[in-house]
């Protein structure tokens, strides 16, 4: 088995355990975890993507975004609100670094911006 192949599947689990996760705990985000865990996957066996393709954990929370259907509003809420806290962390924390400021308040504009406008939002199909 090659080495790539094997970083891989480490690298999946630890998103699919960190997304897990972040599934219950509020402040760590599920979604860009999923999405690494997806990708692993996908790269590294056939078996393993079948596998967490078919697990609740990615249908509930990364399905309808991977084949381009878009995201709930509760989704796309929850996500802002995480990054939103993290990034106020950083900013608090960089009150002696203006251009470090400046730079992430582009970034969370941005971020803000495409969660609104740059991905479809679509009707919640388990409520």
């Amino acid at each position: 088995m090659k080495v790539s192949k094997v970083l891989y599947i480490i690298l999946g689990f630890i998103g699919v355990g960190l997304g897990a996760v972040g599934a219950v705990v509020p402040l760590l985000p599920a979604f860009p975890f999923l999405l690494l865990a997806a990708f692993c996957f996908a790269k590294s066996s056939e078996r393993l993507n079948n596998w967490f393709i078919n697990t609740k954990l990615y249908k509930n929370n990364l399905e309808s975004y991977v084949k381009g259907k878009g995201m709930t509003w509760k989704t796309k809420i929850r996500i802002m609100i995480i990054v939103t806290i993290t990034m106020a962390i950083g900013f608090i924390f960089m009150g002696n670094v203006p251009i470090g400021r400046i730079i992430l308040s582009i970034v969370w504009i941005g971020h803000i911006l495409y969660f609104i406008f740059g991905i479809k939002t679509i009707e919640s199909v388990h409520d």
